[in-house]
């Protein structure tokens, strides 16, 4: 995309986000949805397609184009990005990654167009960050897959049109390398969602449980029309998205950061301004220093993906870091709020909930750290 072209983009989402979807904040709270409006609206923005090619209607953007746009989309609740989020990222991006010519022209116009709604149906009650124990299984019975299991966790499930399945296609004891990948329309007899979960945050953002009975697809459903490469396309979308909500915890982390220099210069202690006073200096300046050292991550790990010269490692630390310290810089907004940050009036409340979960999908702290030791071990020994 040509610059100009991506500014112009980048300009009107900043807009939209800081007029439109700021503004509707505390209905998406009351009411734990998106309206309809911001979501025509989103449609029409192509940000349901930001991520997927052109030749399949979406605006293929880079890497480095994506951390940027999920920073402005990081300003306002996570729930409106998340919206779209599956479409351009962990669901979508299996499609890209690994379906066949075919399975790209059947389903990624729509996901771009927002008419499709995807959602990743990975995570298990007993296989969260690490897959390989999952105990879905599809097996072959002619020309079809019968699939069994649950899900869990799986955001929006309750308004998706397809799910991009990954189930057990060998034995348990070979870990990861039978597991495949299948796209299931939702409104497959045996398909079940389970009603919205109740979550701490993130309210707007919907997850549910899915279970299969005897779910029977067409063969050619799988993925890639190839076994075993389940694993693989999991790790791929996941490696992808790690970097996409680190970008988007540098969003918050802007915005939590405005919203504490807001309170602190106009509100007052002792006739003094909070401002004023050095210990609250202190956590405003280790708040921006945070953010920026995240910001300057983020942009260096897209710039090595988009050349190719790291997709596993910067992933994960950016992952690491910005999750890490969104939390933080959240825990100081509410801080420097007083016991007003603690009142579900003020936006810092509501960003601090937020914010936890951002530790925990898409591979909590502790698997990134795993996947930055492993890969460091690796480079070193050659």
């Amino acid at each position: 995309m040509e610059p100009d072209e991506f500014a112009s983009i980048l300009d009107a989402v900043r807009a939209f986000v800081r007029k439109e979807v700021v503004t509707a904040e505390d209905e998406i709270e009351e009411t734990d949805q998106i309206p309809d409006r911001l979501r025509q609206q989103a449609a029409a923005m192509g940000l349901f397609g930001y991520a997927i090619p052109e030749e399949y209607g979406g605006l293929g953007f880079t890497m480095s184009e994506e951390v940027r746009l999920a920073m402005e989309l990081g300003w306002t609740t996570p729930s409106f990005r998340s919206m779209f989020g599956t479409n351009n990222g962990i669901a979508g991006q299996v499609l890209v990654n690994c379906g066949t010519e075919r399975q790209k022209q059947q389903y990624l116009p729509g996901l771009a167009s927002g008419e499709l709604v995807a959602s990743f149906a990975l995570t298990e009650p007993e296989a969260g960050s690490d897959p390989s124990g999952l105990r879905t299984r599809a097996v072959r019975e002619g020309d079809a897959y019968v699939i069994d299991g649950q899900k869990r966790f799986i955001t929006n499930a309750i308004w998706a049109d397809l799910l991009m399945v990954f189930a057990r296609t060998g034995d348990l004891a070979e870990g990861a390398r039978n597991i495949s990948v299948f796209v299931v329309p939702t409104d497959t007899p045996g398909v079940t969602i389970g009603p919205r979960d109740h979550k701490m945050g993130q309210r707007g953002a919907v997850t549910s449980e899915i279970f299969f009975d005897g779910v029977r697809v067409p063969a050619e459903n799988l993925v890639g029309e190839v076994e075993g490469e389940g694993f693989s396309a999991a790790m791929r979308s996941l490696a992808k998205g790690r970097l996409h909500i680190a970008a988007l915890t540098v969003g918050l982390a802007d915005r939590l950061i405005e919203e504490s220099l807001r309170h602190a210069t106009t509100n007052s202690q002792g006739g003094q301004k909070l401002a004023e006073f050095q210990l609250i200096q202190a956590m405003l300046a280790e708040s921006r220093t945070e953010a920026y050292a995240g910001r300057a991550m983020v942009l260096e790990a897209a710039r090595s993906w988009d050349d190719g010269s790291d997709r596993r490692t910067a992933p994960s630390l950016c992952k690491l870091f910005c999750t890490e310290a969104v939390d933080r810089i959240a825990d100081r907004a509410v801080q420097i709020h007083g016991g007003l940050g603690y009142m579900r009036e003020v936006p810092v409340e509501r960003f601090y909930r937020d914010a936890r979960l951002f530790r925990l999908y898409e591979g909590t702290s502790e698997v990134q750290k795993l996947i930055i030791a492993k890969q460091m071990v690796k480079e070193f020994q050659g």
